[in-house]
């Protein structure tokens, strides 16, 4: 399984998604690759924020080799699931996304732990460290629904003694 994390700079909340949710399915045994992006190109090429590194961190987690990208049309053709983190990112993804924007694809990240409730991940970037926290609180509260909702889901197919079985990727 192949997930995007997109905000709008990609040095705030996308980086902590990718590196929470990452190392949960990392440790649920799940194959799965999970990246970043955000919908401008201010940050391209960046370390995620300080603070986004420092929370990250002190909850065990490395973000610093992250480096930020732009959101493009074509990720629709690589990932399987792309998680905005707020509306506003979500209409710019549409956007940007034209013909390409494949509404089964994509949803409000928070909309996995409060269904159709279109919830914002608040954007941390001009706040204190605290807000840094409670983004990481939220993010890492949500990443655990998603690797719950989609861990049996996940199938490997492996032949032995000829035979194509299925095995879940656990």
């Amino acid at each position: 399984m192949k997930i995007l994390m997109v905000c709008l700079g990609n040095i705030c909340r996308s980086p902590l998604a990718e590196g929470i949710l990452q190392d949960k399915a990392f440790k649920a045994g799940l194959k799965w690759s999970v990246e970043s992006a955000g919908t401008n190109s201010y940050h391209t090429g960046d370390a995620p924020h300080r603070l986004s590194q420092k929370v990250a961190k002190l909850n065990g987690i490395d973000i610093c080799s992250q480096r930020a990208r732009r959101f493009t049309a074509g990720d629709f053709d690589v990932y399987d699931k792309i998680y905005a983190l707020a509306g506003d990112v979500l209409e710019e993804i549409k956007r940007m996304a034209g013909k390409k924007f494949n509404a089964g694809k994509v949803d409000l990240l928070m909309n996995e732990l409060y269904p159709g409730e279109n919830m914002d991940v608040p954007d941390p970037y001009y706040g204190a460290e605290d807000g840094y926290h409670k983004v990481y609180k939220m993010i890492d509260e949500v990443c655990d629904k998603i690797i719950e909702k989609y861990k049996n889901k996940q199938k490997d197919v492996v032949v032995v003694n000829n035979q194509q079985q299925e095995t879940s990727n656990k």
